[in-house]
C-alpha cells in the first residue's frame, strides 16, 4: 500500500504532536493506544493499528518520565509502526520491529530537545528582564516547535523515504530472523503484563489472577467476559469493605455513647 500525500503529512503532524502533548496539551496523544487509533484512521487499517497500540501500551505501563528523565516515546513508535505495517505489507510484526526501536531512539532526541530548551528559557528570561515581552513570547514558542520537530523529522523520514528502505531490509533478513521477530512481537504483550504486575499488589490478589487465567484457558471466555466478572468481584469486595467499615464505626460510636 502506498500512502497518499495527505496521509503522509497527517502522520507526520500526528507524530509531532505526541511530545508536544506530553509536555503541554495533555490530550492523551502520548499514550500509544490513543495515538494508534488516529494513525489507523489515517491509513485505513484500524485492526492493525489497535493491535499495535495495545501492544505498545502494555509495554509503556509503569513507565513514567519523572522530573527531567527521558523515557521511550511509545506514542511516536505506534505511529511509525502503523505506517510501516500499512506501507510494507509486512503486517504488525514488521511495524513493531521498526516502531519499538524508534521509540527507544526518541530518548536521545528528547535529551537533545531538553538541553536546547535550557537555552531557550535562558534567552526568554533575559528578554523578560529587559521588558521585551513580545520577543519573549516568540522565543518561548520555539520550545513546543522544537519538541514537535524531534518526532516529526524521524516520522517524515520513515514515511517519505523509509518505506522502500524498510522493505529492502525486511527482504534481506533471513527467515529465522523474521520468524524470531514474529515470536517476539507476540511476546511483547506478555512482557507488558509482567511489567504491570510489578507495580500492582499481585501477591495480595493472586487468587483473582488465577481465576482470570482459568476462565480464559479452560472456559475460553472472552476478555470482555473476564472484565465484567472482575468488575463484579470488585463491586462485591468494595461493598463488603464498606459494610465492614460502617459496622466498625457503629460499634465505636455506640461504645462512646455508653461511656
Amino acid at each position: 500500500m502506498e500512502l497518499a500525500l495527505w496521509q503522509s503529512i497527517a502522520l507526520v503532524i500526528l507524530a509531532g504532536l505526541v511530545p508536544v502533548d506530553k509536555y503541554g496539551m495533555t490530550f492523551g496523544l502520548r499514550w500509544p493506544v490513543i495515538t494508534s487509533v488516529f494513525a489507523g484512521l489515517i491509513v485505513g487499517d484500524m485492526e492493525s493499528a489497535l493491535y499495535i497500540g495495545g501492544t505498545l501500551q502494555l509495554m509503556s505501563l509503569g513507565i513514567a518520565s519523572v522530573g527531567g528523565s527521558s523515557v521511550p516515546e511509545y506514542g511516536v513508535g505506534a505511529v511509525v509502526a502503523v505506517a510501516i505495517a500499512a506501507t510494507t505489507g509486512g503486517g504488525v510484526e514488521a511495524g513493531l520491529a521498526v516502531g519499538v526501536p524508534v521509540a527507544m531512539l526518541m530518548v536521545q532526541f528528547d535529551v537533545i530537545a531538553k538541553v536546547s530548551q535550557s537555552a531557550i528559557v535562558s534567552r526568554a528570561e533575559k528578554l523578560a528582564n529587559e521588558r521585551k515581552f513580545s520577543s519573549m513570547y516568540r522565543t518561548l514558542l520555539c520550545g513546543p516547535a522544537l519538541m514537535f520537530l524531534t518526532a516529526a523529522i524521524p516520522m517524515a523520514i520513515a514515511v517519505f523515504v523509509g518505506g522502500d528502505m524498510v522493505n529492502a531490509v525486511l527482504n534481506a533478513m533471513p527467515k529465522w530472523f523474521t520468524g524470531g521477530l514474529t515470536v517476539a512481537s507476540k511476546m511483547l504483550p506478555v512482557v507488558g503484563v509482567a511489567l504491570l504486575l510489578n507495580y500492582m499488589p499481585a501477591s495480595k490478589f493472586f487468587a483473582a489472577i488465577i481465576l482470570g487465567f482459568v476462565l480464559v484457558a479452560y472456559f475460553s471466555m472472552s476478555m470482555m467476559g473476564v472484565a465484567l466478572i472482575g468488575i463484579m468481584i470488585c463491586l462485591v469486595y468494595w461493598s463488603y469493605i464498606g459494610d465492614k467499615s460502617s459496622a466498625s464505626a457503629n460499634v465505636v460510636n455506640g461504645g462512646l455513647e455508653d461511656e
